[in-house]
């Protein structure tokens, strides 16, 4: 019953030669084509509400027994039935691996569909079964029925616990949702389900938020190496990095542009000082990346030493008078950016079962880091001097974020814990299962074969072309892009649009709060307190907005709906900040400057979201993978945007403002035009 994936690999190769020879058109091949995947489809699907069924009706006669237990009073029998229901458990879960496995194949042969004609099969044949009312396809993504059989198995087993405990009250998962027997078999089928399930709440969302990419199944043999390479301090070292070099970024933003009018430069060319440190980490974040394939000690250490180093310079630059000393500072700033190494720790060492929740936490830490930077800034209005150095407003974040990054590089010498590391070889099949993808192994040792068993005889051709398919797969899934030009060319143009439209919300953020300090000291004249409550005000948005996100908007709308509509947002918060009538007013540009930034932000998280879900798989491991790919789209738009302010700064203060918005409109349009173009193809 599942799905025939060796055949349809055959008629894919077949379409492929009727049409070269020209005995077939692409119209008749897209309708057989249909209708052989909707027979799979419907024979994967009719076979699991059987079973389904068979596993309702063992469940309704076990729930018979219990009924009669109760009203008897018999104790004896209670741990009898405790086994009766734990023995569904396993049966279930060969059902999850069978729905899995199944996934995967539809996956891999509407791509490899894709691949041999070149067109977007898959982007109408998702659309057209998945929103259809009597979808099947829906039955197999979205699990449809395991819920009402995992609780049914979990309330009976609390319920009967309970009265094995003579308690005498009755207490229900449904009353109380957080009340649950602890049981293998249940913790088991909720991993299983987690791991199928598209959940939207809110830990899943900051989840994505994270853009940290999840390889497609992972083994028991390397869930068991996940387990051995955790170690829950290292990752706590891991989410601090995260939390300093966002306060380390943001803590300068408020008083940049006073240092740089008292080192004798422009106002303006706080663009260039906040910047600089992006330049340096479009460059940093690729060689970090590449270290971690070998360790992730080293490179942390050599982090923590150049941020170190780069927030002295930042704050002796006072006392030298030297604007190059503030600048040279800033980039070994940037050049200290571990935050590839710290997403590719919790991909890499961080078990399965706790990935949600350690991507959530590098999510929280840096909207914390980003709230924090400016609310510091606002706490250190004071001048003083000891020997020669000078402490004051915009001397006193450098030398206090090298004393923080001093502290952290002890503790992390002291209580990092170096993983295990190893070389992962591809698994190529052999002869004997040269027709198989793969074996299903569940924990009682059963196993269920993918395909069909090959027949008996075959022409060498035929055994050839399977195992060169095979290899493929397996390479597909298991090898890891070796350059960026390879990277580039596994981008398809869904992806390539949501890069586009995270280099669009990056600058428009970078935009906000680079220049505000400028633009209110000009239109305002806000003193430093003001502008860093501010931006801590805005920084504080994060976490609160993508509660509202992950827990109700994704449940109510489509992901692409909510993407299409926040950039919408954005561009009405843009053309809001625009300065077209005397006098600006301070509602004006706090209300549209938080309309931008907090539209942003739910943009920022819908679109990592569907990255997530877009890249391919084998964008997930190895140097050149998918969080590398965003977090240069991130910088890179940083770098053009700081850029931009220090440029428009030329044509004077009064122009700053309307210069710099005119080129983030201008973007903004752009990614809703291509957005509306690839519309149908972001799922």
């Amino acid at each position: 019953y599942y799905i025939n994936y060796k055949l349809m690999k055959k008629k894919v190769k077949r379409y492929t030669e009727q049409i070269e020879v020209g005995t077939q058109n692409h119209h008749f091949v897209l309708k057989d084509f249909s209708r052989l995947l909707d027979y799979q489809i419907e024979k994967i699907v009719l076979f699991l509400l059987e079973k389904q069924g068979l596993l309702a009706t063992r469940l309704s006669n076990l729930g018979e027994q219990h009924h009669a237990l109760i009203q008897q009073s018999d104790g004896s029998r209670i741990s009898e039935l405790q086994e009766a229901y734990r023995a569904v458990g396993p049966e279930l879960l060969r059902l999850l691996f069978f729905v899995e496995m199944n996934a995967i194949g539809i996956r891999k042969i509407l791509k490899k569909f894709d691949k041999r004609f070149g067109c977007k099969f898959t982007d109408y044949y998702v659309k057209t079964r998945a929103n259809h009312p009597y979808s099947q396809l829906r039955q197999v993504f979205k699990h449809v029925g395991f819920g009402a059989v995992v609780g049914a198995i979990s309330h009976n087993l609390a319920d009967l616990q309970d009265l094995q405990n003579n308690q005498g009250n009755y207490i229900s998962i449904y009353d109380q949702p957080a009340f649950s027997h602890p049981d293998p078999v249940i913790d088991s089928i909720k991993s299983a389900v987690d791991r199928l399930s598209n959940s939207t709440n809110f830990l899943h969302f900051l989840g994505r938020h994270a853009f940290i990419m999840e390889e497609e199944l992972p083994t028991p043999s390397e869930d068991e190496c996940f387990e051995q390479r955790y170690h829950f301090m290292s990752l706590l070292l891991n989410l601090a990095n995260t939390f300093l070099y966002m306060v380390n970024t943001y803590i300068i933003v408020p008083t940049a542009d006073d240092y740089s009018l008292s080192l004798g430069a422009a106002a303006t060319v706080c663009g260039v000082v906040i910047g600089s440190m992006a330049v340096a980490q479009v460059f940093s974040s690729v060689y970090f990346s590449a270290w971690s394939n070998r360790s992730y000690l080293r490179p942390l250490v050599f982090s923590s030493i150049v941020l170190l180093v780069g927030n002295t310079l930042y704050a002796l630059a006072y006392d030298l008078n030297s604007i190059s000393v503030l600048l040279i500072g800033r980039l070994f700033c940037g050049l200290g950016s571990a935050r590839a190494i710290n997403r590719r720790y919790i991909s890499d060492c961080v078990p399965l079962k706790l990935r949600m929740q350690a991507s959530a936490a590098f999510v929280s830490a840096s909207a914390l880091g980003m709230a924090c930077g400016p609310a510091l800034a606002c706490l250190l209005q004071t001048k003083f001097k000891i020997y020669k150095l000078t402490f004051n407003e915009e001397t006193l974040p450098g030398w206090l974020m090298a004393l923080a990054w001093l502290v952290y590089l002890l503790w992390l010498w002291i209580s990092f814990r170096e993983p295990h590391f190893e070389t992962k070889e591809n698994l190529v099949p052999n002869e004997a299962n040269a027709g198989q993808l793969a074996n299903v192994t569940v924990e009682n040792g059963y196993t269920q074969p993918l395909l069909m068993k090959i027949e008996a005889k075959q022409q060498d051709e035929d055994e050839d072309q399977e195992r060169d398919d095979a290899e493929e797969d397996s390479q597909e899934i298991h090898k890891p892009v070796t350059s960026i030009v390879v990277a580039c060319r596994l981008l398809t143009p869904s992806v390539k649009v949501q890069l586009f439209v995270y280099f669009m919300l990056k600058y428009a953020m970078e935009i906000v709060l680079a220049e505000s300090s400028v633009i209110t000291g000009y239109y305002f004249i806000w003193p430093i307190s003001k502008v860093a409550i501010f931006l801590a005000c805005l920084g504080l948005t994060v976490l609160p907005v993508n509660v509202i996100v992950g827990k109700y908007m994704t449940n109510i709308f489509e992901e692409r709906q909510v993407l299409l509509a926040s950039e919408i947002m954005v561009c009405i918060g843009i053309l809001l900040s625009f300065h077209m009538f005397n006098p600006y007013s301070v509602p004006q540009y706090v209300g549209s400057a938080l309309i931008t930034f907090v539209s942003a932000e739910v943009l920022e998280g819908v679109n990592l979201s569907l990255l997530s879900r877009c890249m391919s798989s084998r964008l997930s491991r190895g140097t050149y993978n998918g969080g590398l790919l965003s977090t240069e789209a991130g910088t890179l738009a940083r770098v053009v945007a700081d850029g931009t302010i220090t440029l428009s700064g030329y044509l004077g203060e009064s122009k700053l403002l309307n210069s710099t918005l005119l080129p983030a409109l201008l973007i903004c349009v752009s990614s809703i035009i291509a957005t509306c173009c690839n519309y149908n193809s972001l799922y």
